[in-house]
């Protein structure tokens, strides 16, 4: 039986930089097939077509960053199949690249050195086992890379997403939303938020406190909402899904393994991707 080709995704918006990358790779790991995208848009499509062993990703990319594109990537990956295994490439200063160290999520630092991204593949390669002689190099990886390594690394990436390295550590944190209801701009109170949901251009607030089923729209997006509101009292379910955990009532599950949750006050129910249903286990 023919041992099965480890499929790379670089994502690297510079050209230089990623065919110097996929050379240095194929010099380091012959036997590694490479793909390149050259924006977070095309690597989420590409990683999802070729459904790569490895992803290799540039944290700034102009249209969706690396985290961003790494957290789609997470939220539609087929169920049946264990996560790739994640590595940022970064040019961030050392104070920011600690973020990286302690989301336990693999980096390189701009520019690549070969030494260090060989000491990246040795860890990869022992990973999934290659180096331990197993006959197939899909069953190495159907070993290695289990429901256990998927859990971490999406605890690590969910780390990484709720205050990226070039985010103020001390973001203030919202008491208060001014947001749009037809043409009038009202305060509301951030205790009233059921949950924040983006829609288009739009961020959508829910309220289901005090003002049952109301609905008004802001303009910040998710990503920038998250720094500024208190983990303990917001939890992210979803890319586009922030919601009050003490109004959470129950965790639903589907004949497909899909969760959704119902909040004390709303008729409707969340969905939660993949990549937070780690959050529920216990429940």
């Amino acid at each position: 039986m023919s041992e099965k080709v480890i499929t790379a995704l670089i994502a690297e918006d510079e050209p230089l930089l990623a065919q110097s990358l996929q050379r240095e790779l194929h010099q380091l790991w012959p036997e590694l097939q490479t793909h390149i995208a050259t924006d977070g848009l095309q690597a989420v499509e590409q990683a999802l077509s070729l459904l790569p062993q490895i992803l290799l990703f540039d944290v700034r990319m102009p249209g969706q960053s690396g985290l961003d594109a790494a957290q789609e990537i997470a939220e539609r990956w087929p169920p049946n199949r264990s996560l790739p295994l994640l590595v940022f490439i970064t040019a961030f200063d050392e104070y920011a690249v600690k973020a990286f160290e302690q989301a336990a999520i693999d980096y390189i630092v701009k520019p690549v050195k070969p030494q260090r991204l060989q000491q990246t593949l040795e860890r990869i390669k022992h990973q999934i086992h290659i180096s331990a002689g197993i006959e197939s190099a899909q069953s190495a990886i159907e070993l290695i890379v289990n429901s256990s390594q998927d859990e971490s690394q999406l605890s690590a990436l969910r780390t990484l997403l709720r205050t990226p390295p070039d985010t103020p550590i001390a973001a203030p944190r919202l008491q208060r939303i001014q947001a749009s209801v037809g043409n009038q701009i009202v305060i509301v109170p951030l205790s009233e938020v059921a949950y924040f949901e983006a829609a288009d251009k739009y961020v959508r607030v829910l309220t289901g406190i005090e003002h049952a089923e109301r609905e008004l729209l802001i303009r910040t997006p998710i990503k920038d909402l998250l720094p500024q509101l208190d983990p303990n009292e917001f939890w992210q379910i979803h890319r586009s899904t922030l919601v009050r955990a003490s109004l959470i009532d129950a965790v639903h599950r589907d004949e497909a393994a899909r969760m959704s949750l119902s909040l004390h006050g709303r008729s409707e129910k969340l969905v939660v991707s993949r990549l937070y249903a780690g959050l529920f286990k216990a429940m």
